[in-house]
């Protein structure tokens, strides 16, 4: 008997079809890039606030989990990864799974809905993974514009942005029918949709709202920086789920990207380290946590398609690349960007992205980079990153003023916005 054809839409199959390995593997790596935002990203960010916006950095990313969660169930998801329908469905999916409808399991006669792109598990599983992913690019943006942005014009702008910007490019990169996919851009598990896209949006938002009141004349001392390195370390842990879950299989492929993250994560931390010891005479707390933040981000577009020695070569770059992303090209954009979102996450992913050009092993993924197909990749996205979160930014600032006045920014935003202070 042939085999059946692939699926190109999701559909509903019999449920003996379904790998239970690469079901397991794939609900734990969805817990593990939840909580890297929960509450890897919140005590990250947290700690390096000042003790005045420790509480509303922390909420901003509880209530962009939520915000997030509830809009990818009514709309993202369908709008990310369904085919879509004749030419527009290279750039935006189509409604069939609104609402999550479809996404089916009939206990009496043993189906169960699958998406095309992973058939191997069950669709609920694979859009509830995808789903960590979208909430935490929203939260990732924070960092730009924490100790100034209003709370509520900031709910407004993550749903908007999460709708306009995010589920499309996801949709152009992940989705077979996607123009970037068509063109052969090649990434793992978010370089492009995650890291540059949020790097982006996070330098608009930082020149849209300007600097800090004091930004350049005073010290703006982090809370606790045990906070920031607990969530650095949760977010390193999370990054399995993240990257080695990208393989949508409990396989080999899974097992390789797990270990080339952990190797430019380490390789990252200790290159940006010395690259500040260097320059400052001093390595420091921080500095490890932002290093190995970086090799994170560079190695996620290439998690599965470089061995292991080319993983060493993208962690080395990205520390200190990203070190010059936050502090030299930092000062020539003069932009307050808090806390290095572009510095890190931009700078990391685009340097991942074109890296993945370079290392991209056709006897691991059965495919070739091409450096000129991941420099169009970025291109895109940073262009339309950048164009529609300015667009979304002047929405939100017809409906709310985007920025607290200077009082209340200068009481700090927990009292401000949410009546609330740590003793």
């Amino acid at each position: 008997m042939p085999a059946p054809a692939p699926l190109t839409r999701p559909a509903i199959v019999a449920a003996d079809t379904i790998n239970g390995a690469d079901t397991a593997w794939m609900m734990t790596s969805t817990a593990l890039v939840l909580l890297m935002t929960l509450p890897g990203i919140a005590l990250f960010y947290g700690g390096m606030v000042r003790k005045k916006n420790v509480l509303n950095t922390m909420a901003s990313v509880v209530a962009i989990c939520a915000v997030v969660s509830l809009l990818w169930f009514a709309v993202g998801y369908s709008l990310a990864f369904t085919p879509g329908s004749g030419t527009l469905g290279h750039f935006i999916g189509g409604t069939e799974r609104l609402w999550f409808a479809g996404l089916d399991y009939a206990k009496d006669t043993q189906k169960v809905a699958v998406s095309h792109i992973a058939p191997n598990i069950p669709e609920s599983v694979y859009s509830m993974f995808q789903l960590t992913f979208a909430i935490i690019t929203a939260a990732l943006v924070v960092g730009a514009f924490v100790e100034r942005m209003r709370f509520s014009a900031m709910l407004c702008f993550i749903s908007l942005w999460t709708m306009a910007v995010y589920a499309p490019i996801a949709h152009w990169v992940w989705e077979p029918n996607g123009w970037l996919a068509q063109l052969g851009a090649l990434d793992f598990a978010g370089g492009s949709v995650v890291h540059i896209n949020a790097g982006v949006a996070g330098l608009v938002c930082a020149y849209v709202l300007g600097p800090r009141a004091g930004y350049g004349r005073e010290a703006f001392t982090p809370f606790n920086l045990g906070l920031t390195m607990a969530g650095a370390g949760m977010l390193w842990v999370g990054w399995f789920g993240f990257n080695a879950g990208s393989a949508v299989a409990s396989d080999g492929r899974a097992g390789l990207a797990m270990a080339v993250t952990h190797i430019a994560a380490a390789a990252g931390a200790l290159s940006w380290m010395f690259a500040e010891w260097m320059v400052r005479g001093r390595p420091t707390l921080l500095g490890l946590c932002s290093g190995l933040v970086a090799g994170l981000v560079a190695i996620t577009p290439a998690a599965g398609f470089v061995s292991p020695r080319a993983a060493l070569a993208i962690g080395l770059i990205a520390g200190v690349a990203c070190y010059w992303g936050a502090t030299g090209l930092k000062r020539l954009l003069n932009a307050d960007d808090s806390l290095d979102v572009f510095g890190v996450h931009g700078v990391g992913g685009i340097v991942g992205s074109l890296l993945t050009g370079v290392f991209a092993s056709k006897t691991i993924s059965g495919v070739e980079g091409s450096i000129l197909i991941q420099a169009i990749g970025v291109g895109a996205v940073l262009c339309y990153s950048l164009l529609m979160t300015a667009v979304v930014l002047w929405i939100t600032s017809l409906f709310f003023s985007l920025r607290v006045s200077e009082g209340p920014e200068l009481d700090g935003m927990d009292l401000s916005q949410h009546a609330e202070r740590i003793a």
